[in-house]
């Protein structure tokens, strides 16, 4: 059942349609729906952050579509929800945003899904097409970690366990290493400092376990198993998942369209969020040709 809404009119005289009695789902991931419009946006975002991280991206597209925004279970307001059975794969978190699509009523979305989050959508849409329309992927990667000659993750293994072992000894130290790479040191400091800000804020146990399952997870067989309509979107400049990465999906993902962004860092939806919302309404804009 959809969540009741109500329209309330913001600064400036913007109307923005917002959740006034959510269930379970909702609740538990701190899902917030605003907007109108018969579109429907579910944005996922990945490791180290939480809803806000859309912060920059989502209001565009609240004056003509429904959008969703929700925590990852461990993750920002939503740290009650994280359960180390049903987390222990990435699939449990698939299970959530489920959850969350079929309590809001928006299915079929159009998902925007960052990073690790990707690979969460692609779980869900492998399990139930028929939730999603198009999965537009933000910086993806089915595999961080090299497995040579075939494939370039952007990793060795004894990196990511030094980076492991940061997190446990260090977690402050850990957060300064890797907020300049997933930002782009080439951007705004201020920003840089801010990702920081919230890699410390995280739990650390369920930063530790989330941590582990996002970097050492192997889903290249998933990505020639997706029937569900993509785009990947590839910064050239990314320290975590490099141009060979996207290149590699998009020869393993049938019917797919790969979009390569001159931008430095891993995260084009806070560094870059006018070209980050100009990437997602050439999807809605495909859509509505489509459908004309």
């Amino acid at each position: 059942m959809a969540a009741k809404t109500a329209t309330t009119v913001a600064a400036g005289g913007t109307s923005r349609r917002v959740d006034m009695d959510k269930g379970p789902a909702l609740q538990r991931h701190h899902a917030v729906l605003r907007g109108t419009g018969g579109t429907r946006l579910v944005f996922v975002h990945g490791f180290g952050c939480d809803r806000d991280i859309w912060r920059f991206v989502e209001p565009a597209f609240e004056p003509h579509c429904r959008t969703l925004v929700y925590d990852h279970a461990g993750c920002g307001r939503a740290v009650p929800a994280w359960d180390l059975q049903r987390h222990a794969s990435l699939k449990g978190y698939a299970a959530d945003l489920l959850e969350v699509i079929d309590e809001a009523g928006m299915a079929p979305a159009i998902c925007v899904a960052h990073s690790v989050g990707g690979v969460i959508a692609l779980h869900a849409a492998e399990q139930r097409p028929d939730a999603f329309e198009h999965v537009l992927l933000l910086a993806p990667s089915p595999r961080f970690v090299n497995d040579p000659p075939d494939y370039i993750g952007g990793f060795e293994r004894e990196d990511l366990d030094e980076m492991f072992h940061l997190m446990e000894s260090n977690q402050f130290g850990w957060a300064r290493f890797l907020a300049p790479i997933a930002i782009g040191e080439s951007n705004p400091q201020d920003l840089v400092q801010q990702f920081e800000a919230a890699l410390c804020a995280l739990e650390p146990r369920i930063a530790r376990h989330f941590a582990r399952l996002a970097f050492l997870a192997d889903a290249r067989e998933l990505m020639s198993r997706t029937r569900v309509p993509t785009t990947i979107v590839q910064c050239m400049r990314d320290g975590i998942a490099p141009p060979e990465v996207g290149q590699w999906l998009h020869r393993h993902m049938a019917g797919s369209r790969l979009r390569e962004i001159d931008i430095s860092g891993h995260c084009p939806h806070v560094s870059h969020p006018a070209l980050t919302v100009e990437l997602v309404q050439e999807v809605l804009d495909a859509r509505a040709r489509t459908s004309a």
